[in-house]
């Protein structure tokens, strides 16, 4: 009885605190987050929210540490150990990545019956199958970014994981979906350059990336997290009539996704984008190695390149801050829009696909379709 009454003093301590850091919290969840999260747990989020951590991001750790912590208890009748073992982590991916053919015939493959009807019964799981892949990384991404936050190493990047991640992913096939619902055309763009307006090192880094990213022909996420100094090779500027040269940039792209052998895909880049990217580099004083870096807490510029995951993250949080809705958006959108866009200005499509380096006339013109059809005389016959 009085360890009871101190388990629930201490529920009651951690609502009280939780009721601190209410602004950035879905604080109608506080008596579950209570229940759930630890005394460590609540004293991390409110380091973070001290450090000035974004509120999205905070609400999106706290949601999805909730749900690790409850998935811990269910399936190993602990708290989550700091930092966790590699076996843990196997684990997690082996209960929420499984194939339902396999679990028809095998009720021991995937998530034992007794943690799905834990985590239901709080209403913590709500999905019949495997759980996304999607969401099963940004979990371990989040599980990942906590570990790092309390001062430890995880075993988040061993080859173990990785390797069970792609397997379960090849064993257990979902349904394909769009990349990106919605296409990133020039007027979403510039609704998104419009939220990187001050000369923080963040917007102009974050402006720079969307900039490139889309006149570059829509490169893909990896193109731009892994792109460095040493692609880059400055044109002679362009002449323009009633205007001054604009400045030119040429991107060697190397072996890329489309191209074999020792093929080099080269792009270009002309005027503004050159400008911003430029902008970038004297503001975080790169001049070797990775263009596009992280930013650290005090305003640091990392000597590490941003990861692929970082873009697509950049995307969804400046589409939020355009107050648009993120689940639309994709790195991707940068891809699709670029096409997009210049179908709806006519370019043809050969000359379109020598900059996006598309290699399938059929995948490049299925965005061209997509923005002409509604329009195109075919529609019209009546």
């Amino acid at each position: 009885m009085a360890k009871a009454k101190e388990s629930m003093t201490a529920v009651e301590r951690r609502a009280e605190e939780l009721d601190t850091i209410a602004a950035v919290l879905p604080i109608d969840r506080r008596d579950e987050l209570a229940q759930l999260l630890t005394d460590h747990d609540v004293e991390t989020l409110r380091h973070l929210v001290n450090q000035g951590m974004g509120d999205n991001t905070l609400r999106a750790l706290t949601s999805d540490l909730a749900y690790l912590e409850a998935w811990g208890m269910a399936a190993t009748g602990k708290s989550l150990p700091w930092p966790a073992p590699e076996a843990l982590l196997l684990k997690f991916v082996a209960q929420h990545l499984w194939d339902p053919e396999k679990r028809a015939v095998d009720p021991d493959h995937g998530m034992p019956a007794t943690v799905d009807e834990n985590l239901r019964s709080q209403g913590l799981l709500k999905s019949v199958g495997p759980h996304a892949p999607a969401t099963v990384r940004r979990r371990l991404a989040n599980w990942s970014t906590l570990t790092k936050w309390r001062g430890f190493d995880g075993s988040f990047a061993s080859p173990a994981l990785k390797s069970a991640i792609r397997l379960a992913i090849r064993a257990a096939p979902r349904q394909r979906l769009r990349k990106s619902a919605k296409a990133v055309t020039s007027d979403v763009l510039a609704k998104l350059l419009a939220t990187c307006a001050t000369d923080s090192l963040r917007d102009v880094r974050d402006r720079a990336i969307l900039m490139v990213a889309f006149a570059s022909g829509g490169r893909r996420r990896s193109e731009i997290a892994g792109l460095r100094l040493e692609q880059l090779t400055v044109e002679a500027p362009i002449e323009v009539p009633d205007g001054p040269p604009l400045p030119s940039l040429a991107i060697h792209l190397g072996r890329t996704k489309t191209t074999t052998g020792e093929q080099d895909d080269i792009v270009y880049l002309t005027g503004r984008p050159v400008e911003a990217l430029t902008a970038w580099m004297v503001a975080a004083k790169i001049e070797n190695g990775s263009v596009f870096r992280a930013i650290g807490r005090w305003g640091t510029v990392s000597r590490r390149a941003i990861d692929p995951q970082s873009v697509n993250a950049i995307i969804k949080q400046r589409v939020e801050m355009a107050g648009m809705e993120p689940g639309e958006f994709s790195a991707h959108g940068l891809r699709s829009g670029y096409l997009t866009e210049a179908a709806n200005r006519g370019i043809p499509l050969p000359e379109a696909m020598e900059q996006s380096r598309h290699r399938s006339v059929q995948q490049a013109s299925s965005y061209y379709n997509s923005a002409t059809r509604r329009s195109g005389r075919a529609a019209r016959l009546l």
